[in-house]
């Protein structure tokens, strides 16, 4: 039996019950382990310290754990741990919930200050981020950028397409839904149903209804007994009336003697017993969540110990294989997405243009409806009257199948072109018109859906390209080096990490910092520079970011950007800092060349550098200060000659993205760059020639256009003309 490695959205709803008994608990401080697993760690009056645990790569799950089974914290963390301790640390826990029947917890965080929500995506690639009080992205783990939804700091979060809730469906809703499939019984439950293939399977099990029925073969008495199985499971989730189990499976290895003595493996953890599960071994828990932190533990040490590489193996070679069977996998089931989505959408279609061939037919079916309601015909005798019209062969009556008050609807069968019949569900209140173009757009939804899947489908591809070429490169390398020692391994890997121009494909890793609004750079040092685009931000880099241990670079040129050369990060705490000169250096260039001196055709210009105390925005008496200037009192530190030269480029690693600044902080940091100087082409032209230039140096020049694009590239060109130099 394949090892559960996520959570479904029945366990998730087992669990939020369970959660919510930790409300009121404070934060104390945020963890991020390998870019995927978030750990905020709280304290509650009652039960002490809760460790709440969301993993969302290879292994998703969202739970609090026992805390042995947390591992040390980890280094320096970053900057989205950084922002969740800004905001998060003295919080208190208000609760959490499920989005509908989607594989989404939204956990809320309140404090005197501000209110926090974290919502974690525990499905497809997987995702954490961050919201205000309204709803904005703070920092998620990955951007998401698709014509369906957007996950961005600056942007309203968006949840995904709601899902129907089979837990919660009417029997008549159930049904239809049930019909308008053209596969059997558990394929239907699977996937309209959104129930995934093990509870769709104990749903058929508990229900008493053989799994391969076809759907046309399956009586209105088995739908029944389906509802009513999904009813029960529905309700025990909602009452908290749980027994959960982690299942285990014998290793078997070939030796009797050593598996015996060898603990069996965890395979799956439920809130309750499993009829499909029957047989299987299980161990019972006092509630789910601990079911869920001791199978993870376990699930997490059994692979660590069967990754032990063997003595005359080598440890080094990563797992390929298991990475291309991942995304092949992923793939696989993003098409099946793809095709799902256009059968959708062409049945939405279908359904729509059936009723404007059914006009006068359809038209009669509403009208009848409508005019009992006006006269307050109850609905059940609606169904009656129909019923009794469909015995006297009556056209209009005939075509109704399903009378739902509770929902306001009624369902026609409509003959198709192939003789076959098509159930559309209708809005009683409104007009043909209406339900027509109802379902015309959820066709156009769906096709949104569609698109979005066909993005994710093409990065997964990229993705999978790119492990196919590190095995490659990997398998080239150890057979060059035929088992010598001779070459420097570090200088290996160097050039393995670093050979990015000939890779056929690039796995595009976004960032979410906070500062790419502004401009900015990194020194060759590794700090921060970061400078104004406009007044308003000049004055926004002063009165919110400018920290006391930081220093501000002007130019002595007018219209001059502030320049902030950073200690620490805006949640950080900082303490004094001694930067070297070639940092100051690269600073007071950053500043000089986004200046006028730029815009002016000077190949150099000067700038100053002051601490922070030094800067104010109080003028002397009958002066006055524009928007975005300042006064600056006390002695001044210049930097005199500083050349006008911005290196532009693209980073690869640790994230891809497009970057600029001082050639000597950029050049050592991208995959490759180009240089430019104060000249005669248009910031636009430009930017088209860098772009050019950089995209001709890639293999995958497709990952260029997405990371480096010339709109993203005249980003960090300096405004004026610019020549590349040579």
């Amino acid at each position: 039996m394949d090892q559960k490695r996520e959570l479904s959205s029945i366990d998730l709803g087992a669990l939020v019950t369970e959660l919510n008994r930790y409300e009121g608990a404070k934060v104390d401080k945020a963890y991020l382990y390998d870019d995927d697993l978030l750990r905020l760690k709280l304290r509650d009056f009652d039960r002490g310290r809760v460790e709440l645990m969301i993993e969302v790569g290879d292994i998703k799950r969202a739970h609090v754990a026992d805390a042995d089974h947390v591992a040390d914290a980890p280094g320096r963390p970053p900057n989205f741990a950084k922002m969740l301790r800004n905001r998060l640390s003295g919080a208190d826990f208000a609760g959490v919930e499920q989005y509908e029947f989607d594989r989404i917890l939204t956990f809320e965080f309140e404090r005197e200050d501000q209110n926090t929500a974290i919502v974690a995506e525990l499905f497809g690639q997987g995702n954490v981020a961050a919201l205000d009080e309204t709803g904005e992205v703070v920092g998620a783990l990955s951007t998401v950028r698709l014509k369906s939804r957007t996950v961005a700091p600056g942007a309203q979060y968006e949840y995904p397409a709601s899902r129907l809730n089979p837990l919660d469906v009417s029997l008549g809703g159930f049904k239809r839904h049930m019909r308008e499939s053209d596969s059997d019984v558990v394929r239907t439950l699977a996937t309209q149903l959104n129930l995934g293939g093990l509870y769709a399977e104990e749903v058929c099990t508990r229900a008493g209804v053989e799994k391969e029925t076809p759907i046309d073969e399956a009586t209105d008495d088995q739908l029944s007994a389906l509802h009513d199985a999904l009813s029960r499971i529905g309700e025990r989730l909602r009452s908290g009336d749980v027994d959960p189990r982690v299942y285990e499976e014998a290793l078997d290895d070939g030796s009797d003697a050593e598996s015996e003595e060898r603990d069996p493996r965890v395979v799956d953890v439920t809130p309750f017993p499993l009829s499909e599960h029957e047989g299987v071994p299980s161990v019972g828990f006092d509630s789910f969540n601990a079911a869920v932190d001791e199978y993870f533990y376990r699930l997490e040490h059994e692979e660590s110990d069967a990754g032990e590489a063997p003595t005359d193996a080598s440890p080094s070679r990563p797992d390929f294989e298991e990475e291309i069977a991942k995304q092949e996998r992923i793939i696989e089931q993003q098409q099946g997405a793809i095709e799902g989505f256009e059968e959708q959408a062409e049945a939405e279609r279908e359904r729509a243009e059936l009723l404007y061939a059914n006009y006068d037919l359809v038209d009669e079916v509403l009208s009848t409806v409508q005019e009992a309601r006006e006269n307050e015909v109850p609905w059940e005798e609606i169904a009656e009257t129909l019923d009794a019209g469909a015995e006297r062969g009556i056209p209009a009556a005939e075509a109704v199948v399903d009378v739902d008050g509770g929902e306001g609807t009624v369902t026609v069968a409509l003959d198709d072109e192939d003789g076959g019949s098509v159930r559309v569900e209708l809005d009683a209140s409104a007009g043909v018109e209406v339900n027509a173009d109802r379902l015309y757009q959820e066709a156009k939804r769906i096709e949104g859906k569609k698109e979005g899947a066909m993005e994710a489908i093409e990065s997964t591809r990229r993705e999978l390209e790119a492990v196919k070429e590190r095995k490659a490169e990997w398998e080239a390398n150890a057979a060059a080096d035929d088992g010598s020692n001779d070459t420097d391994e570090s200088e290996e890997e160097e050039e393995y990490e670093t050979d990015w121009l000939s890779r056929s494909s690039i796995p595009i890793r976004s960032p979410d910092d906070w500062f790419e609004r502004f401009r900015w750079f990194r020194t060759s040092t590794g700090y921060l520079v970061i400078g104004g685009r406009n007044a308003d931000q000049n004055e926004e880099l002063v009165k919110k970011y400018m920290g006391k241990h930081d220093r501000f670079f002007h130019t002595q040129a007018h219209g001059g950007p502030v320049t902030l050369l950073k200690a620490a990060g805006p949640s950080e705490s900082a303490d004094p800092v001694d930067f070297s000169e070639a940092t100051l250096r690269e600073a007071a260039q950053f500043a000089v060349s986004y200046s006028s001196d730029w815009k002016d055709g000077r190949g150099a210009g000067d700038a100053y550098m002051v601490d922070p105390d030094q800067v104010s925005k109080t003028p002397e008496s009958g002066e006055y200060i524009e928007k975005g200037s300042f006064v600056i009192r006390g002695d001044r530190t210049y930097f005199e000659d500083v050349p006008c030269r911005v290196a532009v480029g693209v980073q690869c690693e640790p994230v891809t993205r497009a970057i600029g600044g001082p050639p000597s902080a950029i050049v050592d940091r991208a995959a490759t760059s180009v240089t430019v100087e104060p000249g005669m082409y248009a910031q636009n032209d430009a930017a088209m020639m860098v772009y050019r230039e950089l995209k001709g140096r890639f293999a995958d020049t497709s990952f260029v256009r997405k990371v480096a694009s010339a709109d993203q590239l005249q980003e960090f060109l300096p405004p004026g003309g610019s020549d590349i130099v040579d």
